[in-house]
């Protein structure tokens, strides 16, 4: 089976999605490091009788995307927080390029980077990760482009296939 133009079709549309969707992150100020608009990625596979397109990003790409609703607002979104709150460490380098620092408590004294972090954990804990859909906008935009016979075929392919969903992700 011959399928060069919809290799094309289909190579155009990953392209547009992932320049789309660095452009996204940029606008939104989701690309502090770049580390996640570097990792996005796409791959058109091409077999016998098909094709797919399979798009990749660092994992907390998906939470930048879809959200995290937290202890006191929610989102809707699949991700949430149970019972832990994220570690602060994982906000060492983020509290350093946002600038944060010279921060006082009510003495007058510095706060050390230490309970910064602990702070912004906190906050995003109870608060959640506002959805940025930096992702989700460009593929559904352009999703709309693609013929109609494609898009069918597509979104049969989608729900056929239980690997394309990352874990504890709805299909909604």
């Amino acid at each position: 089976m011959q399928l060069k133009e919809v290799e094309k079709i289909m190579n155009a549309f990953a392209k547009y999605v992932v320049k789309e969707a660095r452009q996204e992150l940029v606008k939104k100020k989701k690309n502090t490091t770049n580390k996640l608009s570097d990792s996005l990625e796409y791959k058109v596979n091409r077999y016998k009788d098909s094709i797919d397109v399979l798009f990749s990003m660092e994992k907390y790409g998906f939470f930048q995307d879809l959200g995290v609703s937290g202890k006191k607002v929610k989102y809707n979104t699949p991700y949430s927080y149970g019972s832990k709150m994220p570690p602060s460490k994982a906000f060492d380098q983020w509290v350093i390029r946002k600038g944060l620092k010279g921060v006082r408590d009510k003495q007058g004294k510095f706060i050390p980077r230490k309970s910064l972090r602990y702070l912004v954990a906190r906050s995003v804990f109870n608060n959640g990760i506002k959805p940025s859909y930096f992702f989700t906008k460009p593929f559904q935009a352009a999703f709309k482009f693609l013929p109609q016979e494609l898009r069918d075929a597509f979104v049969f392919d989608i729900e056929q296939d239980e690997k394309f969903f990352p874990e504890n992700m709805n299909k909604n």
